[in-house]
This record gives C-alpha cells, structure tokens and sequence, in this order.
C-alpha cells in the first residue's frame, strides 16, 4: 500500500535558517489524504484495544505478551510500513510512517519495544546491509516473526560510542569473526532473536555485525529494574568467544560509526513523533479530568490557574505537530526526487536522513521535552489521582522521562547542531560567512527592524522570525571566528553552544507553527495559540542570546550585542492571560 503527498518546493536541510519559507511549502492537516488517515486509524484502535486494557500486564513484563503483541502489529503490517514489498514491506510514504510512529507513540512502553525494533533494529540492515542479508533477514522482521535489538552502548562508553571495548576479531580459518565484550541498557534484548552488534574489529576498527540470537557465548542479563518503561525488555547482553560468520559482517570494517549515527538520525525524529502521540493523549487526559472533577463548587477547568495549564499542553502540541509534519513533507518531497534521479529505496531515505539531521535532532529535543512538560502538569491536574497507580497519568510520567536520554541525549544533540552547521559551512553547503558578515554590518552601524515591503497576513510574526535568525547568525558568526582563531575551543565552551541551539529549536518550531497558522482557517484559536508562542520565544531567545554573548564575546562588544539583541527580540506585549483562556475555553468546550 502506497500513498502520495502533494508536491511541493523541497527546502534543503538546515535552509530554513538562510531562507523565507512560503506558507504553501509546509504539510499541514489539509495534505491528508483518507490513506493517511485510514492508517492513522487503524494505529488508533490496535493502540485502543489491544495495548492500553493490558497495560498492566505489559508493564509487569508477563509472560510471552510483548512478543504476542509484536505477532498482531506485524499481521497489521504496521511493522514493516518502512520497507520495500520486495523484501516483505508495505512500502508507504513517509507521512504514513509518520502517522504510524504518532498513534504507536500513545501505547505507552510498549512504543519502546515497536521503535525499536522498526527503527534501530531494521534501518541498519535495510540501509547498509547486502542483498544477501536483506533478503535472509528483512521478510521476518516485517512479519514479525523475528524481533530485532540494537546493541551500542556500553558500561563505559554511552554518548562516546566509538569508545566501545567490545572486539571482533577473525578467526584462523577466516570464515568467521569472534566476538567478546559486553553491552547495556539493550532495549528488546529479551525476546530478540536478532541484534545489531558494533564491535572494534582487532580492537581498533568500529565496525557493524548481525548476530542471531542462537549462536554459542550469546548470554542475557536479567530484567533491568527501571524509572519507567517497564514493559520493554532492557537487558545486559554478553558475547564470549561468540562466532559471527564473516557474511554477517554489516558494512564496511572501521565503518560502523556510519551505521551507528545514520541510523540515529531517522530514530531521533521517530521518537520526537512517538512523544507526540504520548503527548496529545496525556493533554485530552487532562481536559477530561479538568471538566469532571469538582472543587468548590464548579469544574476546576474553570479556574485561571487550570485553564493556562490546559492552553499551554496545546500550545507545545499544536507547536510540535506544526513542526514534526512539515519536516515529513519535506523528506518525503526530497526522498521523491532522490527517486526520480534513481537513487535505490534505501539511498532515498539514508540521504534524506542525512540531509535533515539537524532537523531530526530539533524534533527529538522538543518532543521529548514538550512530553516532559505535559506529562508533569498532567499530573498537576490530577492532583492526587495523578499520584496514583489507578490511572495512566502516573505511569505516563514515569515513561516520559527516558527519552530525553534515548537516541543520544538531548545535550548531545544539542551539542551536534552547530557542528553539523560548521561542517556544513566547510563544505559550503550553508552560507554562513555571507549572512554573519551581513548581521555584524548591522551591527555596528544600528541594527534595523524588518520592514521589506511586502505585505504578509502575520507580517508581525514574518519579521520577528527574520530578526530572530538575525540574532542567530550573529552570535554564529562570532562563535566561528573565536574557534577558528583559537580563542575560544567550543568543544569545551558548550554552555552557549547549546544557548544558540536552543535559539535554533525556537526559529525552526516558531517557523513550523507560522507556516500552519497561515494555512489554517486562521481562528481565534489558531491565533492565540500563534501569538503566545512567539511572545515566549522572544523571551527564550532573549535570554538565550544574552547568556550567549556573556560566554563568547569579548567585553569591548558588549554594548553592541546586548544593543542589537534587545532590539531583534522584540515581540509586541500579548494578553498572555486572555490569549491562553481563549485557546483552553475551546478545548473544554471541543
């Protein structure tokens, strides 16, 4: 089953911090077609009726559930959605592999067990396997009736991957590799019948393998006793003179970290979209509750205090889907012309990957901690029921709080943002010189507002975004210039790199949500939900900005920064109280 989107103008990575986007390029709802939906759907009900009555069970690990629910998505197909039919897939776009990773994002642990499996556990073999090993191993892990796990971290090397101590080395005989060593936290590893392995082949060489799970030195720890997600399986898994056959060799020897980060790239975006789902959910939990439970006299949904925590769940929401479906447009727009110049079906998804990995490490950043915050004030609402084991909300805090560490930690990728932007600029692939020198310009002659002329529905918000990358590129332009003369090792001053990270995430999400409200029916809510995201963002960036210049810029710029700072931040004063009553009056009353 395949489906298509609208065509549309295809914005490169990292382009949205170099150019205007018009409105008509982003996805939005109205790109929906009834496939899509009809998917969606189909997610919804499985989630509905077959994971969230055994929650409970599923978190207490009970026997044979996990895999017999595994059994029932891939009769569904859901799990092999990202796949050719040539190798046993349904072969759909990207958006309904998108709308699939949103509804799984719902079903709480058990969305840890269907990631990674789908993601971390196939990606590897689908993107940089054989065709020999694609056709042995694809077809049952699309069916589902072979599990698949994901072995890269360590006890002593988690963020610092290639620091791995597990080896290969070639056997006498040269047909095989032997494997030892250990790894942590393996996510699936109990009911696995196939694991993606990286070892440093003769100690030094960082390299992938495929290693079934019968094979002779292959052992599991036990159960992880963990925060949360305690119905995935997380085990130790241990390698003793452990043969892999050479054939299974995944890649090319000291390629692994090749492996290892591609495929993290469309993992990060597939969790930020899992956290969605999660997200939206535990926001409806929360309406409901609100308009049921009762305090002096009247629902507290009534209350001030209440309805902002309401309007501020549906704010980060309505903010994030914004952003997750316009980069879904965008890599299926690239993946289509990638097609058309007849790149394979893997090479059309691990360029596209590539190519928006900044992108994929926003979407992982702010889901996952739009989920944290929403969860959190879930329970508020809930007050004590929210404290209790009786609901979801409880169990929903718990499995939130992993995935600000899952698929690299949110500092890491904070970390990898201005150094994929600088490697990008090296290559010239991101005009970097020409914009910073441009902004210091301003800068020293008085920095101007915005005003091209040109009429715009949000012409207030148009040119806020315009000052809001002005402020970017000046603070990224001088942080280049310090690290390349050596007075400053960036490596080292990650402070405010990941201040202008976080100035990033704000352009690209503020962008993301503009570009909807201007293809939306552009209601009340629409609006106040537009209007008080961006009046915090000038907040965020402000101080974001000013933290920034305190860490890297030399005190004799001082005036000139906080000068030119004050005055691209600017976002006119909202009725902040008014805006967030009108957004969460809709929801109660929706």
């Amino acid at each position: 089953m395949e489906t298509t989107t609208t065509k549309k103008h295809t914005l490169r990575g990292t382009e949205f911090l170099l150019k205007e986007t018009p409105e008509a390029s982003t996805f939005s709802p109205n790109d929906v077609t009834e496939e899509h939906q009809m998917i969606k759907e189909t997610v919804d009900n499985f989630v509905n009726e077959r994971i969230l009555p055994n929650a409970v069970r599923i978190d207490k690990q009970e026997e044979g559930l996990s895999t017999k629910l595994m059994d029932e998505v891939g009769e569904l197909g859901i799990l092999s959605a990202h796949i050719p039919e040539s190798y046993g897939g349904m072969h759909m776009d990207f958006v309904s592999n998108t709308k699939i990773a949103e509804g799984m994002g719902a079903a709480g642990s058990f969305s840890v067990c269907y990631n990674a499996h789908t993601g971390i556990g196939m990606l590897p073999i689908l993107y940089f396997g054989t065709e020999e090993q694609k056709q042995k191993y694809l077809p049952n892990l699309c069916s589902g009736v072979w599990k698949s796990s994901y072995c890269l971290t360590e006890p002593s090397s988690g963020s610092d991957a290639l620091s791995a101590k597990t080896r290969a080395d070639l056997s006498e005989d040269g047909k095989s590799y032997i494997l030892n060593g250990q790894k942590m936290w393996i996510s699936n590893a109990g009911f696995a019948n196939l694991f993606i392995v990286f070892a440093q082949v003769d100690g030094d060489k960082f390299t992938g393998f495929i290693v079934e799970r019968e094979r002779d030195g292959l052992t599991l720890g036990a159960e992880e006793d963990k925060l949360g997600i305690k119905g995935s399986s997380t085990r130790q898994v241990f390698f003793e003179n452990v043969k892999i056959p050479v054939e299974n060799l995944l890649g090319d020897i000291g390629k692994g970290h090749l492996i290892a980060f591609n495929v993290l790239n469309i993992g990060r975006y597939k969790l930020g979209v899992s956290c969605l789902g999660g997200s939206k959910r535990l926001a409806q939990e929360s309406v409901n509750y609100a308009k049921e439970r009762k305090q002096f006299k009247q629902p507290i949904a009534n209350f001030g205090a209440i309805k902002h925590k309401l309007a501020e769940q549906a704010i980060k929401n309505y903010t994030l889907d914004a952003s997750i479906y316009r980069l879904a447009g965008l890599i299926e727009d690239r993946i289509g012309e990638l097609s058309a110049e007849g790149k394979s079906f893997a090479e059309c998804k691990l360029i596209s990957a590539e190519e928006y990995a900044l992108e994929c490490s926003i979407i992982k950043i702010y889901g996952s901690e739009v989920l944290d915050y929403v969860v959190d004030e879930a329970v508020q609402v809930h007050g004590g029921m929210g404290y209790s084991e009786e609901g979801i909300v409880s169990r929903a805090y718990r499995d939130s709080r992993i995935n600000r560490i899952f698929e690299g930690t949110n500092e890491i990728n904070r970390l990898l943002m201005l150094n994929l932007l600088f490697k990008k600029a090296m290559k010239g692939e991101f005009d970097l010189a020409t914009k910073a020198m441009a902004v210091q310009t301003e800068l020293m002659n008085g920095v101007s507002l915005n005003d091209d002329g040109k009429e715009y529905y949000y012409a207030t918000e148009r040119n806020a975004l315009k000052s809001f990358k002005k402020i970017f590129f000046m603070l990224l332009g001088y942080a280049g210039q310090q690290a390349m003369s050596k007075a400053i090792d960036l490596k080292e001053a990650q402070e405010p790199v990941m201040n202008i990270s976080d100035i990033i995430t704000d352009i690209y999400t503020a962008e993301s949500l503009l570009l909807r409200v201007e293809k939306s029916e552009k209601t009340d809510y629409d609006e106040a939900i537009l209007k008080t995201f961006f009046y915090d963002a000038a907040q965020r960036i402000y101080k974001n900005a000013l933290d920034a210049t305190g860490s890297l810029v030399d005190e004799s710029m001082y005036g000139a920064f906080i000068s030119g700072i004050k005055k691209l931040s600017k976002y006119p004063l909202q009725n902040t109280m008014k805006l967030r009553r009108v957004i969460a009056d809709k929801l109660i009353q929706d």
